[in-house]
Order: C-alpha cells, then structure tokens, then sequence
C-alpha cells in the first residue's frame, strides 16, 4: 500500500473503447468514476459518483475536475502545483492515492482513495479514467483468505480494467486472450475456461499457466469435454448448468467420479497440481456460456467464500462480453454469406483478363453497399460496373443488390449508352428501391473494327477510373462526370470514351480504397496512382492483391474493386 497522500505510478497501455461502450462501460464498473478529456473537462459520469459526490450530471459535465472537485484536508482549494492526480494526469501515467479529498455538493470534505488511467475515446480522443470510493475505516487486521490481498481499491480497479478491456473487442479469441491476462498471475497461477458451444457441447477452450509475467498455454488438457450432467453436486457441473460458484480442491475430485466431468477435473487436478480453485459461472441474463476457474498450484494460501464474489464478477463482465462477440460473429457470418451470394461472378470474356476484391468493413454487420459487376450485354460488348450505395449495413446491401438488378434488366434491354441507362435507373431509384443515395460508374468495353478495345463510360459521383499502362503511366479519367444517384435533379448525364491501350490495366474501385482518416481525399488518390503505377508490370492477380496490401488503410471501409487488363 502506498502512504496516505502519495501515488504510485507506472506506464499503463491505453485502452480503446467503442463510443456506444463508454457509458455503459462507466455503469458496470461498481463504483464511482468519471472520464475527464485532454484538458481535464469531465466528460463521462456514472450514476455511482453522482451519489458519491452529491451533484447530478449536468452539474459535472463540462466543469474541469480539478477545480470543481480537488480539496485539501480542510477544504481549502488545492494548487494544480500540489495535486498528484493533476501532476499524474498530465504525464499520462496511471497513478492511485489510498488518502485524498474531494467536494460534496452540500461543502463538506470527502475522504477518498482514487485510481486513475489513461482512456482513449471514439475517434482516437485521449481521455483520463478516474475511479474513487470512500475508503472503509480500518477496524483491524484484514483477514487472511488470500494470499494476494487486494485492498477494495485495487478490487475496484480491477474490475474497471476487466470491463474496459472485455467491453471493447467483439472478437471471441480476443476477448478470452484478455480475460487470462487480467486474472493471472493477479489473481492465481492458473486459469481454465470452458465454453458451451451452440450445440451445448462443453469445450476446454483454453488452460494456462503463469510463471511470473511467461503465460504458457497447456493444449494437452484442451479439448472437447464430456456432456454437463443435470444433478451432479460437483463445483464444474454446478457453475456450467449456472447455479452458483464454488470452491474445489483435489479433494474434491477424488471420490468416485459421478461424471465424465469429474473425471476430466480429477486428471486436471493431478497434472496442474492445483491445491485450491475457485469456480464461476459464465453467464448472460439469458443463457450459462460456460465456467471460468482459477487455481492456485505454487500460490500460498486457498481461496475462501470472501474470494468468491471477485470472481463472480469477473466471470459476469466476461459473459457479457463473450455474449456481444458470439451475437456480433453469428451476425457477421450471415452478413458474409449474404456478400457472397450478391456479388456475382465474372464472365469469361475472349481477351480480356478480369479480376476482383471485395474487403467488408470490420465494424456494424460486416456488410456493406459497395459492389462491383461485369456482364455480357446483348449487342456483345461487356458491361462494367463499380458502384456504392449510402450505409454499412444489412439494409445498404438490401439497397445494392436492387440497384444491380435494375441497372442489369435495363443495360440489356436497352441498346443505349451508360449515360442514358444511368440516367433510367436514377429516376427508377427513389419511386421503387428505398436506396436514398448511391454513386456509381457504369462503362462498355467493346473492340472495334480495327481490333483496339474502347472503354466509354459515365460516372453518378463516383471515384474516377484509373487507368495504367503497361509503361507505368497512371492517370485517372475524370471525364463524363455528374451528379450521385438520389439527388432528384435529373440533368443530363455524360458520356466518355477512351481507346485502352495494350497491356494496359483498367481499375474501378469504390472510396473505402482511397478514404483514410488523416488524409485527404487528393492525397489518397495521389497514393493509388503511385502505387498502381509501380506495380503495371505484374500479373493482375498479383497487381491486385498487392495494390490492396499498401493502399488500402486497415479498419476502416468496405472495398470493391475490379481490375481488367487489356491483351497486348
């Protein structure tokens, strides 16, 4: 423990949370806390510190923490010179003080222990997270039911860091990376999870070891495990059907098995040499996702029922956020197979070398409005379209697949120029599809008499193509240019055409390929050039795939593209 007044500090990595988290991460935390920004402005608040502090959020928001809440022991108001959170917070360190004072709303001086660390925002924005209780007074020794004391402070932070952590990833494997981390060696030297899959099947999904700050994973003792039995008394089969954690020992087990389960724990007990464990329940309000147990094998001391609650809610904040992952994958992996069914398949086109990419966005339902299309129209030429309607969801891809399937009927009905077909499905969009805006290029490739290939085209507000020749030149066809789709002017579209020379490459692409944050959209455009540039002399599929590799800004938008090479 540190001595009343003075901080212990040291470098802590800062965490990332999703904007619609942040609130409720505040709320589960379980104690009072409050995010101030790069100023020290207060930010976020939670229910718990409105209580504590007698001030409801309006008259926290806003208001700099240091100079609405900060006191000396008498009340007095407190240079920024002499505070250790203020001189920790402009550093950027994590820090806690077991003795400080803050104001109450009625004047009065609260006693108060603190933690505070760094906290990064949407977008990138660098925050502080300040969590603070009453301390409890000291009325003798704390008893000895863990050989890890942790003062209710560092309980609290602890749970702080667990949901802060678990609450801002959505991928499964992350998140039960981040739950072994937070749990040894804090708290034991081994951690066991095991999850019920979708088909109620247990499995041991991961055991490990920690040696000081070395995690060793024990694959021999993952694996599937044998069925949940429905009356069985022992601590695993009780915390997997849900009904309450428990303590175990080797003890435990070493009556005869009433289960494949019980089994499988006496083998666990023998090899890990875990002398004493505690077990919880992994779980949401609706469904038990399996149990989470920490052992202690070279740790002094056994866990007792004072330990229990800690792990409960490390074990409750863990299903939560395995519950999110789980829903966000099952929704990804429909997203996914609804991509793959809308996106089409190439047409094989005598001379023409055809190739596409499609990147999904790694956030909302992993789905999106950009699309690509080729198809053979009916006086031979081969229609080519890039095109991106307005969201990033399930129902802009709802919208894309409606806008291809008109845009197809009428390329093929009608005998008529790019300009003019877009035209029909711009003033068909708002009356039939509930697409609101979209852009687009749609363009003809066609060889003519004297055996060139010929490129026309017409863009509704839509990136421009970007064509390379075999040379390394790269320049962008800015012409036939008008508005996006949706707009309701209904002016005369434009059509261009170009003479694609041989060996040359064609490249349609969406804004995801080009937008990033921190840049412009000239400076995105200016890297493309320069990259598809270096990269003519390569086969289209290895062109293609590199250009994506040092172009295309990670974790940001989906991406189509769609590359043709012309024959030499």
């Amino acid at each position: 423990m540190t001595e009343p007044g003075k901080t212990r500090t040291g470098r802590r990595e800062t965490r990332t949370v999703p904007p619609a988290a942040s609130g409720c991460a505040l709320e589960a935390i379980g104690a009072a806390a409050y995010v101030v920004d790069e100023q020290g402005r207060i930010l976020l608040v939670n229910s718990a510190a409105e209580r504590l502090l007698g001030r409801p959020a309006g008259e926290l928001l806003g208001q700099d923490a240091h100079d609405l809440l900060h006191r000396g022991p008498q009340g007095q108001r407190l240079p920024a010179t002499r505070c250790s959170m203020r001189r920790a917070f402009h550093a950027g360190r994590a820090a806690q003080a077991d003795e400080d004072w803050f104001l109450h709303a009625d004047g009065s001086v609260l006693a108060v222990s603190w933690l505070i660390s760094p906290y990064t925002l949407d977008r990138g924005e660098g925050g502080t997270l300040v969590v603070f209780h009453t301390p409890e007074p000291d009325i003798g020794a704390r008893p000895q039911h863990s050989a890890e004391l942790l003062t209710e402070l560092e309980r609290l932070a602890l749970l702080a860091e667990t949901t802060t952590q678990l609450t801002s990833t959505l991928e499964v494997d992350e998140t039960l990376r981040r739950l072994v981390t937070l749990v040894v060696p804090r708290l034991a030297d081994w951690v066991v999870i095991d999850l019920i899959t979708e088909r109620d099947e247990v499995w041991r999904t991961a055991v490990v070891q920690a040696d000081g700050d070395v995690l060793t994973h024990h694959e021999d003792l993952q694996g599937p495990m044998p069925p949940v039995p429905e009356q069985s008394p022992m601590p695993l089969s009780r915390a997997l059907r849900g009904v309450a954690s428990t303590l175990a020992g080797p003890e435990t087990y070493h009556g005869p098995p009433d289960s494949g389960i019980a089994v499988e724990q006496r083998r666990l007990f023998d090899v890990t040499g875990i002398h004493s464990a505690a077990i919880a329940p992994i779980r949401t309000a609706r469904e038990v996702l399996g149990a989470l147990t920490l052992g202690r094998a070279q740790k002094a001391g056994n866990y007792t029922d004072a330990d229990l609650p800690l792990v409960e809610d490390i074990a409750r904040r863990a299903g939560l956020a395995l519950d999110n992952a789980r829903l966000y994958q099952r929704q990804r992996k429909v997203a996914e197979t609804m991509q793959n069914h809308l996106l089409p398949q190439m047409p094989q086109v005598p001379g023409l070398q055809m190739t596409v990419r499609y990147l999904p966005a790694p956030d909302g339902s992993h789905v999106g409005g950009d699309w690509y299309d080729a198809f053979t129209l009916s006086d031979g030429a081969t229609g080519l379209v890039i095109g991106d309607v307005v969201g990033h969801d399930l129902e802009a891809a709802a919208g894309m697949a409606q806008l291809r399937n008109m845009l197809r009927a009428y390329a093929w009905s009608q005998e008529e120029p790019p300009s003019r077909i877009v035209e029909r499905l711009d003033e068909a969009m708002m009356p039939i599809t509930d697409v609101t805006m979209a852009t687009l290029v749609m363009a003809r490739v066609v060889r003519d008499g004297g055996g060139d290939w010929v490129l026309s085209w017409t863009n509704a507000g839509h990136p421009p193509p970007l064509l390379v020749t075999r040379d390394g030149l790269a320049s962008y066809l800015t012409d036939g240019h008008g508005l996006l789709l949706g707009t309701g002017v209904g002016a005369t579209r434009p059509d261009a055409a170009v003479t694609l020379p041989p060996g040359s490459t064609l490249l349609l692409y969406t804004d995801g390929l080009v937008e990033a944050r921190g840049q412009t959209l000239d400076d995105g455009l200016d890297t493309l050039r320069q990259q598809a540039a270096a990269l003519a002399h390569r086969s289209l599929e290895s062109f293609t795939d590199e250009l994506l590799r040092r172009v295309h800004p990670p974790g940001l938008d989906d991406v189509a593209l769609l590359a043709v090479r012309i024959p030499l």
